[in-house]
């Protein structure tokens, strides 16, 4: 079937799912009309996505984590970039100044943490606006995204909030607790250990059928109709957001306190930041470390001082078999056990094996076999 054809009936579905009273009796159809609506949707952007192949950015990641920093054109973000990396981001007072994507690193305790400044994004860029596609599939490889705004447009967060949404970035939110088990036979049945508010059986049944024929589904959260779909889409990037509010230099202190209280009630964690100014910078390498869930564990060679001048770092959960395969795989090949004193011990010089998980600032001791 053609794009164009693919598309019409989106448009259709739209337009019922629009004209749809939802109530009891049409939330069953609602349900299954949206499934569907998502499932086409996909199937157009893996198309299209295909027929772009090979015009996307060429960026290699590198170190232990990467930032996308992400806005409209002209706020601020290459002037931040070049301030807290060593970046050479072009900066002017006219729209796209940035065209590519263009990298920096942020030194920060330790951690190498990779700066992404993106071309700005701008309403449609879903649709491929403004070089929308190619910044957002670069967005979907992140491990965490930065918007930055000014205090008198905070309808760019919403928008550009939207745009994510559509290309299948979840921001701030869990992937859902369903599990799918497909079967050779027995059609659709639903478990769930949780009590549903958001849908019942039914709906979650007639959602279900527009991707599996023979499934057993098991839904271990309250979910709504759309993290259902969501699961069942399987594109889906969940990733953790932070917002930006730059320019708070020009300013006035009142405006800016309105916008700050009006975005955390959205459910964001917000920054206020002056790259021309450095304010805030600080607070900002402090949040992104913190959200990136590092931690820093300090190796101690067998009969040896500990080297607390370069950390290790990682990532909150990790344990000893992370350690491991960051050093090298012949220490996982060759594990016997190792030592870990500080905040995970339970004792001063604690033994342990692969699955100990690890906190920040521990100092390990790797042994291996000989």
């Amino acid at each position: 079937m053609e794009i164009s054809s693919i598309e019409k009936q989106i448009k259709d579905i739209e337009d019922e799912i629009f004209n749809t009273q939802k109530n009891k009796a049409t939330e069953h159809h609602i349900g299954k009309l949206k499934a569907k609506l998502a499932r086409l949707r996909s199937e157009v952007e893996k198309r299209k996505s295909a027929g772009a192949k090979g015009k996307g950015f060429a960026i290699k990641k590198h170190g232990d984590a990467t930032v996308a920093l992400i806005g409209f054109p002209s706020i601020g973000k290459s002037t931040l970039i070049n301030r807290f990396t060593d970046a050479k981001s072009r900066i002017g007072s006219y729209d796209f100044t940035t065209l590519d994507a263009i990298p920096g690193m942020l030194k920060y305790k330790g951690a190498d943490i990779q700066i992404l400044d993106l071309p700005g994004l701008i309403s449609g860029a879903s649709e491929g606006k403004g070089r929308g596609r190619e910044v957002l599939s670069a967005v979907r490889n992140v491990d965490l995204i930065l918007f930055m705004i000014d205090a008198q447009h905070k309808d760019h967060l919403d928008m550009m909030a939207e745009e994510l949404h559509k290309a299948g970035l979840r921001l701030n939110q869990k992937k859902p607790n369903v599990v799918i088990k497909k079967s050779g036979q027995g059609g659709i049945t639903i478990k769930s250990t949780k009590k549903l508010t958001h849908i019942n059986e039914e709906i979650a049944k007639s959602i279900s059928s527009e991707y599996v024929i023979n499934a057993e589904i098991v839904i271990r959260q309250d979910v709504t109709e759309d993290e259902l779909i969501d699961v069942f889409v399987q594109n889906r990037i969940y990733a953790p957001a932070v917002v930006l509010i730059n320019k708070i230099d020009i300013i006035p202190e009142k405006t800016l306190q309105s916008q700050i209280k009006k975005i955390k009630r959205s459910g964001w964690k917000v920054i206020p930041i002056s790259a021309k100014k450095y304010t805030g910078l600080n607070k900002l390498k402090e949040m992104i470390f913190s959200e990136l869930r590092f931690i820093r564990v300090y190796m101690k060679p067998a009969g040896k001082s500990a080297d607390m001048d370069e950390p290790l770092i990682l990532r909150k959960g990790d344990t000893v078999e992370a350690v491991c395969r960051k050093l090298h795989r012949e220490f996982k090949d060759k594990f016997r056990y190792a030592t870990v004193s500080g905040p995970s011990a339970k004792h001063d010089i604690q033994k342990v094996g692969l699955d100990h998980k690890l906190e920040d600032g521990d100092v390990i001791t790797i042994v291996i076999q000989k």
